[in-house]
């Protein structure tokens, strides 16, 4: 029973060592992405000296995006040194944020008004975010201006 076995074990040896040396991937194979080079938070900015380029297989690339559409984004998640990042992994910058203070700026013509509020949700600009003016406690909508400023309509 044992010779039979050895028989059996000998015959599938080369097969497991060519199982285990099997080629690299062709340099033809392979393409430059931007990796990360350091680790990265929940919520930092990204910047073009936060990545490396790295040859990987292009098997493993999977729709990650140009360079230039990711610095300047925020981080949706952390993000480990040498990931490739996509486009899944990174938000608009949030220019406010929930429960912080707000500036909340009404205009209308040539009368400018603001006031101090909190924010109820984060935005980034251009989005549409809930507030609360602390002056009369009266939640809003407005559209996030910039930093820390949202704006209301006048009706």
């Amino acid at each position: 029973m044992h010779r039979i076995a050895l028989i059996w074990l000998a015959a599938l040896t080369p097969l497991t060592a060519q199982a285990q040396t099997a080629p690299a991937a062709p340099a033809a194979d392979m393409v430059a992405v931007p990796v990360l080079d350091r680790a990265v938070a929940k919520g930092d900015l990204l910047s073009a000296g936060d990545f490396v380029e790295q040859e990987i297989p292009r098997a493993q690339l999977r729709a990650a995006p140009p360079l230039r559409d990711i610095v300047g984004m925020e981080a949706s998640r952390s993000l480990a040194a040498g990931a490739i990042v996509r486009t899944s992994d990174v938000i608009r910058p949030q220019l406010v944020r929930r429960g912080e203070p707000i500036t909340i700026l009404l205009r209308n013509g040539g009368l400018s008004i603001t006031t101090a509020g909190r924010a109820l949700s984060n935005g980034a600009a251009g989005d549409f975010v809930r507030i609360v003016s602390l002056s009369t406690n009266r939640t809003l909508d407005g559209v996030v201006d910039g930093t820390g400023t949202v704006r209301v309509s006048p009706n």
